[in-house]
């Protein structure tokens, strides 16, 4: 998409003219290494576009852009060392090209870095990005710890997971849409607006994101696949399937989450979520979540044309990586 190719150099340049430190060079090291790798940039890019909607001058949002980037980067680097990941976007994790304490203190440079970006903006802006980063930073946090809390348990319900996906992915979504709203002074009906388009835009991502997990291939998805059925982690697939799952199918789900064997379990798994209308359920599942965020888009009133934004769901919903 070309629209998102400009976006994503303006992006990388302006990261590029960070110039982190050259040294010491086991902190600064991981975080170039990490930066460099090709993300999708999706979360600057919507601090970006929503700016763009209320100011052609969109690029002075970039500080309040970087500041998502970098949050969301220190959140995947420790994330990763929560998870034992060996690869991220189809590279070593940071804990495993160093060690898990390079990876925490470079993750933790990133954050500080974050805030700091903050300050570009005059007192009465930054306050404003400072109230809504700082909240939706504690609660990706909290995500993060509920999802880790569900791995202890033996049953999730949808209502929980939904609320978990929320709060460690979509709520950052719709930070960036707000954060960028606020530099470009939408007004506060257009900002929240922004922040739901984000938060129902995020849930069908991370609905996705649990269905290219399994289905998908791991050259594009650029992590292995099936780490979730691996991990025996609670997503909406697994969920679902318990939940309508008759006696002998709860056996056969059983039976596979104990094999030792990870392609055969991975195999197994794909077949019986399939089988018991999973698959189909969580793609009915992120078609509403994108349909809810597109008519949040429709009811935001701005100066400039919608385009860019729409042309992002529609390329994030079609996406197989």
């Amino acid at each position: 998409m070309k629209v998102l190719t400009t976006y994503n150099t303006l992006l990388e340049d302006a990261i590029q003219q960070e110039n982190l430190p050259l040294g010491p060079a086991n902190l600064y090291d991981p975080l170039r290494y990490f930066l460099q790798l090709s993300g999708k940039r999706m979360r600057p890019m919507l601090s970006l576009m929503a700016c763009k909607l209320y100011d052609t001058d969109f690029q002075k949002a970039l500080p309040a852009a970087l500041c998502v980037e970098y949050f969301h980067n220190f959140s995947l680097i420790h994330d990763d060392i929560m998870d034992a990941a060996p690869l991220r976007r189809g590279q070593q994790t940071v804990h495993i090209k160093w060690n898990p304490n390079i990876a925490i203190l470079s993750g933790d440079v990133l954050l500080v870095k974050a805030y700091g970006l903050l300050a570009k903006y005059d007192a009465q802006i930054f306050k404003a990005l400072f109230d809504i980063f700082n909240k939706t930073a504690i609660e990706v946090c909290e995500g993060q710890q509920m999802d880790m809390d569900f791995e202890l348990r033996q049953e999730v319900s949808e209502a929980e997971y939904i609320e978990m996906i929320r709060l460690k992915t979509s709520v950052l979504l719709g930070c960036a849409l707000q954060m960028g709203g606020i530099v470009g002074k939408a007004g506060s009906e257009n900002e929240a607006l922004l922040y739901e388009f984000g938060e129902q835009l995020g849930l069908a991502f991370q609905i996705q994101d649990d269905l290219l997990d399994l289905y998908g291939e791991s050259a594009q998805v650029g992590k292995q696949i099936g780490g979730d059925v691996l991990a025996n982690k609670k997503t909406l697939l697994s969920i679902h399937a318990k939940k309508v799952a008759t006696t002998e199918a709860m056996l056969a789900l059983n039976t596979t989450e104990k094999l030792e064997n990870p392609l055969e379990k991975i195999e197994q798994t794909q077949k019986l979520y399939s089988k018991l209308g999973a698959k189909l359920y969580c793609e009915e599942k992120m078609a509403l979540h994108h349909s809810k965020a597109l008519t949040a888009l429709e009811k935001i009133e701005s100066t400039q044309s919608k385009h860019d934004l729409q042309e992002l769901a529609e390329f994030l919903f079609a996406r197989t990586h």
